[in-house]
């Protein structure tokens, strides 16, 4: 088979991959806290060629490309005001502790709200965590204090799903709790934009290198057909 086509597909799995983080990037652009994933690719190990006659070096072959790693880029977002009295931010280094039936997850997401009970949950309805591990109860008026809302240090975040990551805590970070206001998404709908298209742009390549090598196949085949005692 025809080793132009495998490296052209794997060119074009890696692009489907990237173009799937960069599309979940864009729906989230306006998420509270999200934080957008970075991928970066590497290629197989290169084949020596020579001339099979002379023995000559004629060069390398690549022999594709592949997904190296997906990982989320933590860097902090700006900052802004909302007025709403269950919407936090943590300025600075940290990740609100949300408990959840799977056992304890993490957000940057700090748009929360009351329940019955007038304890603070997020939006799926898990209790936020407080310093101490517990539950963040209003005051009478239905304000919350900032300071009582747990700012855990995390190391290794990998995401789950619904704004949560997981990963290794080690105690209260060094980040603030700033009330009434939330932390923006750090997905940048315009890089976004630029790098979908040179994704596409990839995987066209990658197309048109398979129709090119599918053709002239094709061609060859044709033309062993008529020869005679072919």
């Amino acid at each position: 088979m025809e080793r132009g086509l495998y490296i052209a597909a794997t060119g074009m799995v890696a692009e489907q991959v990237r173009q799937d983080q960069i599309a979940n990037d864009l729906a989230n652009a306006s998420t509270p806290g999200y934080k957008a994933d970075k991928s970066t690719q590497r290629s197989f190990g290169d084949v020596l060629l020579s001339n099979t006659v002379s023995g000559q070096v004629v060069g390398p072959l690549g022999m594709g490309a592949e997904i190296d790693r997906i990982y989320t880029d933590t860097t902090a977002a700006p900052v802004r005001d909302t007025g709403e009295p269950t919407d936090f931010a943590i300025v600075g280094d940290g990740w609100f502790g949300i408990q959840t039936p799977q056992g304890v997850r993490y957000t940057r997401n700090g748009q929360f709200q009351l329940s019955p009970q007038g304890t603070l949950e997020d939006a799926l309805g898990n209790q936020v965590m407080g310093r101490n591990g517990g539950p963040v109860r209003a005051n009478a008026d239905g304000t919350v204090n900032g300071q009582l809302l747990g700012v855990f240090n995390l190391t290794n975040p990998r995401k789950i799903g619904d704004s949560y990551v997981t990963g290794a805590a080690g105690g209260q970070a060094t980040g603030t709790v700033r009330v009434g206001a939330l932390e923006a998404s750090n997905a940048s709908p315009a890089k976004s934009m630029v790098d979908m298209i040179a994704s596409f742009r990839a995987y066209e390549a990658g197309q048109r290198v398979i129709r090119t090598i599918d053709s002239t196949l094709q061609k060859a085949a044709n033309t062993v057909g008529t020869k005679p005692g072919a």
